[in-house]
């Protein structure tokens, strides 16, 4: 286990929102099907990319009002690199000053494929609730949170926590995966149609996937009852990920009568994160305080 330090949002956040990260295995004992000679991982300008060795990054909560709530961060980047810094720490660092401990997962991609991501995120729930005591959160309020690619990995962990293809054959697959809310950033969503966000795919299943792998990770056809309530963030201006795919996810929970809330903006590029100067887009964290405040996701931990 090692501390690095935390990155902070300059100029907008107290230091002491979140001075250290702990960086943790998400696989200790190895991880499954991994890649021989996967050589090193590769980080520049807040990305990194030939992920092998997972891990989850540990942001502590403001220290005057922790309040037992957890997000696990899945960063964007196509399944080709992680926006770590930008869709990771940054957020990291503002849900701790809502009383929030973060756990930014970095997870594999690519060169894994299909379904490492899935069980990486999974694995990530179920570590983070078999420790929620160390870290004094709840085992109940455990959220997912992601952008774009990583919103695909997070909504997939919304849909598909019970899926086999999700366990290893390791102890912890007995700890349930099921976050219990999700954050949605202009989410792909779709495999498939012209809303699908074809180098996702390709990254994630290959360049001829399987029909069936393609039908599986559409997580908006997975959808069930049991797909905890879920936030939705996406701007018209995304030329990237099309705003359908928001769409596309809030109309299965509707369908399933899961509670959502979706905010469509105007203004905002693919990959906004917090930029100011948006619109109303930028008011996103504001209204994602509301929704948290609502659920009674920042209420003291009783």
């Amino acid at each position: 286990m090692k501390l690095v330090a935390g990155a902070l949002l300059a100029g907008s956040i107290d230091a002491a929102a979140a001075p250290f990260a702990t960086v943790l295995p998400l696989w200790p004992e190895g991880v499954p099907d991994a890649r021989p000679g996967a050589g090193p991982e590769h980080e520049a300008d807040g990305r990194v990319s030939n992920v092998s060795e997972p891990t989850l990054t540990v942001y502590g909560p403001a220290v005057d009002r922790p309040n037992g709530t957890a997000v696990i961060i899945c960063p964007g980047g196509g399944y080709v690199r992680l926006s770590v810094q930008r869709e990771g720490e940054q957020y990291a660092t503002w849900l701790g000053t809502l009383g929030i401990t973060s756990f930014v997962l970095k997870y594999r991609m690519q060169e894994s494929g299909h379904p490492a991501p899935l069980r990486d995120v999974l694995r990530a729930v179920r570590l983070v609730r078999t420790q929620a005591a160390k870290y004094h959160i709840r085992p109940d309020r455990i959220g997912v949170m992601g952008s774009s690619a990583g919103g695909h990995l997070a909504a997939s962990a919304g849909t598909l926590f019970d899926h086999p293809l999700g366990r290893t054959g390791a102890e912890l697959d007995k700890v349930s995966a099921r976050p219990d809310f999700l954050m949605l950033m202009y989410p792909v969503i779709t495999m498939e149609g012209p809303a699908a966000h074809a180098g996702s795919r390709t990254a994630l299943l290959g360049a001829h996937p399987a029909a069936a792998d393609v039908q599986l990770m559409s997580v908006e056809k997975q959808v069930t009852s049991a797909t905890p309530p879920t936030l939705l963030i996406h701007t018209q201006e995304d030329g990237v990920v099309p705003v359908e795919n928001s769409i596309l996810f809030y109309q299965a929970l509707t369908r399933a009568k899961v509670p959502a809330d979706m905010y469509l903006f105007e203004h905002g590029s693919h990959g906004m994160g917090m930029r100011a100067g948006l619109g109303t887009a930028s008011d996103w964290p504001k209204r994602t305080e509301e929704w948290l405040r609502a659920r009674g996701l920042l209420d003291p931990a009783r």
